[in-house]
């Protein structure tokens, strides 16, 4: 019997998880590597430790489930986008640490190009918002700010990667430089209608178009994997960014499906088929995937915090010892006590897209306790969440049938009641909540014949759904003082 390994690259940790044909998990290895923090506002991992990590983990999922390269069909990988890495071509050394999704250091670079009017220009081919978020302006900063790297890259011996294009490279000892669609186009350097690297885009940025990876489909034997540690000969034959992956995984395949995913942030993705839905809400166009000569997009929205501010409640402030702790202290209150914590460490996301943000807890009292602190984040989580939700449906002028989520946090009942009480609308929960691995694997699957097309994947079994109980009137008081409380957290550096 074969099996499909799944290469998880997230911005926290690598995982490995194999998958039979009905789409069980059969083992996992997870590694956690260094988050670095150079300055506030700065977030950085070490490329060879992320490479490092997840060969590790890959190797160590199959000696667990007792298995060799023989026994796997394919390799799906999935990863943290907008992630920049750049490495010098000859030598195979990054020339500066991976720039995370999660870094503001180029919100001044951003503000310029919005003060220039390039908005339009970027939203109209991209689908995206100029922000910090994504790639180009981070490449853009290593070339400007690491000593020699210009000349290199004018010279064409720089590469620059989304993860999945590094893992890719290390996997096939440099010989594979590509990516697929769905992370292509998180870059803001990708035309997501016409389906290649715009050069005027690439000129704005002063990027050399010799940098940029192959854009090829999301389901597709890319080559083999040429390293000796472990999985020589296994064909790799899918990419996705991790929300892409997701949305696959959760079998969102057909227009007005959508899913959110409760990791480091938050992530909602609406499917709208093979038609590229413009926002008029500050939401991003993006690619889902492509698969053979098909594209298809969604509608997405990016919380930068979701589920960070259990790790920090945890780490920064002590008050639990471990983040599943957060739900049995949330529940030792009744409510929230008036409390409410708007979680914008590194900004806003969308739609309020409001890098100068800080995070900020409102309405403490001498009555406040830790319950309520517990509380109050997770409530964040939430309706950050309902904000998203919102835009998408104000965008395609349909109302949400439900919500279909998954991520560690997924796993917090209490979220998700909350979560389904705020929307008013049934949130399900799949029994395999690793789906964004799992749509790595169904991609790769697909890619190799392990299953002949999309309806001979396993329909997702559900383990369980969350019906609304909330008053639509308790509903509304509490988002308005959420939206108050949102109010006095923005613009907080300006």
């Amino acid at each position: 019997m074969q099996y499909i390994l799944a290469l998880d690259q997230g911005t926290t940790s690598s995982r490995a998880i194999l998958f039979d044909h009905e789409g069980t998990i059969k083992a996992v290895a997870q590694r956690e590597f260094e988050q670095i923090f150079p300055q506030p506002g700065w977030v950085e991992h070490n490329p060879e430790e992320i490479w490092s990590s997840q060969i590790s983990v890959a190797v160590e999922v199959l000696s667990r489930a007792e298995l060799r390269p023989r026994d796997i069909a394919g390799i799906g990988i999935t990863n943290q986008r907008e992630t920049a890495i750049v490495w010098n071509r000859q030598t195979g050394h990054p020339v500066y640490n991976a720039i995370v999704w999660q870094d503001r250091r180029t919100a001044g670079l951003c503000d310029q190009l919005k003060a220039e009017d390039r908005e339009a220009l970027i939203q109209q081919r991209t689908g995206l918002l100029i922000d910090s978020y994504f790639s180009a302006s981070k490449i853009a900063w290593i070339l400007d700010n690491v000593a020699g790297a210009r000349q290199l890259a004018d010279s064409g011996q720089l590469a620059f990667g989304t993860v999945d294009s590094w893992l890719m490279w290390k996997l096939t000892s440099g010989r594979l430089h590509l990516t697929d669609a769905s992370n292509a186009s998180r870059t803001m350097l990708y035309n997501i209608h016409t389906a290649q690297w715009d050069d005027e885009l690439l000129r704005l940025f002063r990027i050399p178009r010799s940098m940029m990876p192959e854009v090829r489909a999301s389901s597709e034997v890319y080559g083999e994997v040429t390293t000796t540690l472990g999985l020589g000969g296994v064909p790799i034959a899918g990419i996705a960014g991790d929300q892409q992956a997701s949305l696959f995984g959760q079998q969102c395949c057909s227009p007005g499906l959508t899913k959110n995913t409760y990791g480091t942030g938050c992530f909602t993705l609406q499917n709208t088929g093979t038609r590229a839905v413009p926002s008029r809400n500050r939401l991003v166009t993006t690619v889902a995937w492509k698969i053979g000569d098909a594209m298809e997009y969604a509608l997405e929205g990016s919380v930068f915090i979701g589920g960070a501010v259990v790790q920090w409640l945890r780490d920064g402030l002590g008050l639990i010892h471990t983040s599943a702790e957060i739900e049995e202290l949330a529940a030792s209150v009744a409510d929230n006590g008036g409390v409410y914590f708007v979680p914008a460490f590194v900004g806003l996301g969308a739609p309020h897209w409001d890098q100068y943000a800080r995070g900020s807890i409102f309405g403490l009292t001498r009555g406040t306790k830790a319950g309520h602190l517990a509380r109050a984040a997770l409530e964040s989580i939430a309706y950050q969440v309902a904000d998203l939700l919102a835009a998408v449906q104000s965008d395609t002028g349909t109302r949400l049938p439900e919500l279909r989520v998954d991520g560690g946090a997924a796993s917090n009942d209490m979220l998700m009641q909350f979560q389904a009480d705020i929307l008013g609308i049934p949130v399900v929960r799949p029994a395999v909540t690793e789906t964004t691995a799992l749509g790595a694997a169904y991609l790769a699957g697909l890619g190799v014949g392990y299953w002949r097309d999309v309806k001979e994947i396993a329909s997702a079994r559900n383990e369980r759904r969350f019906e609304p109980t909330m008053a639509s009137s308790q509903r509304e008081a509490l988002r308005q003082r959420w939206n108050e409380a949102l109010a006095r957290a923005k613009a907080w550096e300006h």
